[in-house]
């Protein structure tokens, strides 16, 4: 199944762990520093660098790129470190994340209240996901390096539904079929 961003309560609804989807479109980075950022920015009262509404934040923070590369390997990190902030972003109408690893229940039960969908990307395939980004550009907290805030327009990008809106985990239930 491919998605086109921004997502939509409507299309998330359509979404169940275990789904292996392709996005196209615009697509956000931050890993933890920046998540704090933008925390401690709403608790100021100030705005985010982006509209957040409807949008999917991948946890990155891709290598330098060759000059014939529009960005380098780009492969995801432990969705844990974000764990602390992405209450607070779902709230605020963040729809979709990707990352890799467990994710604490405080998120999950944000994700069913507000409806998120959280993807997984394979970690280890970095350059094969780099080859499906077409346009990256900092665009916020540019002296993170790394982990500054990107604009990533993305076509095809494969990612699997690991929890859905529902709170259906694929890390429970693949464990649980594997056990039978």
């Amino acid at each position: 199944m491919n998605i086109t961003t921004p997502l939509t309560k409507d299309k998330i609804k359509t979404l169940k762990a275990g789904d292996n989807v392709t996005i196209s479109g615009v697509i956000y980075t931050g890993r933890d520093a920046a998540h704090k950022r933008m925390c401690e920015a709403l608790n100021r009262g100030e705005e985010l660098p982006f509209d957040i509404d409807g949008q999917i934040i991948y946890y990155v923070g891709p290598c330098p790129c060759r000059e014939d590369e529009v960005i380098g390997s780009c492969g995801p990190t432990t969705s844990g470190r974000m764990d602390a902030y992405a209450p607070e972003l779902i709230k605020r109408g963040l729809m979709g994340m990707i990352g890799k690893g467990l994710r604490k229940p405080s998120v999950v039960d944000a994700m069913v209240k507000y409806g998120c969908v959280y993807f997984g990307a394979i970690g280890g395939a970095g350059a094969l996901l780099a080859q499906h980004v077409k346009k990256s550009e900092v665009i916020a907290y540019d002296d993170l390096g790394t982990e500054a805030i990107r604009r990533l327009e993305v076509e095809d990008f494969p990612v699997t539904v690991i929890i859905d809106a529902e709170g259906n985990n694929l890390y429970e239930t693949g464990r649980e079929k594997f056990a039978k």
